[in-house]
């Protein structure tokens, strides 16, 4: 069965869920693809296995059949295996769903959504460093501070999470979907929860994910809440933003 590869904490975000009432996006990890050597850093060209395939579009399947909700916007970063992922994720939606889910998938070029793009201010500056230090390393100087060419951290994340508000579904029982890539996600969990280090034990698998919402009606003055492995967390954007000053 394609889903005994999820990642467990996405079963038990379901039952945290808000009720159908309050749209909420999903912002994940593509699913499973070829593995490679190195330090966690995946060339542009990797796919998705069949694994992978099956994974995603039974995961899509599962969400709409266990809460009540419409894929109604959909992003991803334009890398295939995240587009892939979307893709059969709706796929698998459509077999459950009696509404249309959307089949518009949004292709964010301008970086957010790729590694490590949507941090960089320079990529000349900060490119050796990534290769050097590896993913893990790259997400720990990060949200540090410690590197050249690069956003401040908590700027780099109030741009994804405007994006990801931009793009939230308004409708009830509305859900987003939102894919990117694993130092992406780690590096906005890592920031949005206060801590500057990264462990190997925090790190996104294939297919794990957040859900998030706002409460509000601008993202500037809107509360953030998000479930991540269990446990709901909550932040004031407004405050949120004056702590990189």
């Amino acid at each position: 069965m394609a889903l005994e590869l999820l990642p467990q904490s996405m079963f038990k975000a379901i039952d945290l869920l808000p009720d159908s009432n309050t749209p909420v996006t999903l912002f994940t990890r593509h699913s499973i693809r070829e593995l490679v050597d190195g330090q966690g850093l995946a060339g542009y060209d990797l796919q998705l296995t069949s694994q992978g395939r099956d994974l995603a579009q039974a995961w899509g399947a599962y969400l709409i059949d266990n809460t009540d909700r419409v894929i109604q916007h959909c992003i991803s970063s334009p890398i295939q295996r995240c587009v892939d992922t979307a893709a059969l994720m709706i796929q698998g939606a459509d077999a459950i769903s009696v509404e249309n889910n959307t089949h518009r998938i949004e292709i964010i070029e301008q970086g957010l959504l790729v590694e490590p793009g949507s941090f960089v201010l320079d990529i000349k500056q900060a490119a050796p460093y990534f290769k050097k230090q590896g993913a893990i390393g790259f997400i720990n100087s990060f949200v540090q501070k410690a590197l050249p060419g690069m956003k401040h951290p908590i700027t780099g994340v109030i741009d994804v999470l405007e994006l990801i508000y931009n793009t939230h579904p308004i409708h009830r029982n509305g859900l987003s979907l939102a894919v990117s890539h694993d130092t992406i996600l780690a590096a906005i969990i890592a920031v949005i929860s206060g801590r500057n280090q990264v462990d190997k034990s925090d790190w996104p698998q294939m297919m794990e994910g957040l859900f998030v919402w706002f409460e509000g009606d601008n993202f500037i003055d809107s509360k953030l809440k998000w479930i991540w492995r269990g446990q709901v967390s909550e932040l004031n954007i407004r405050e949120f933003q004056k702590l990189d000053d």
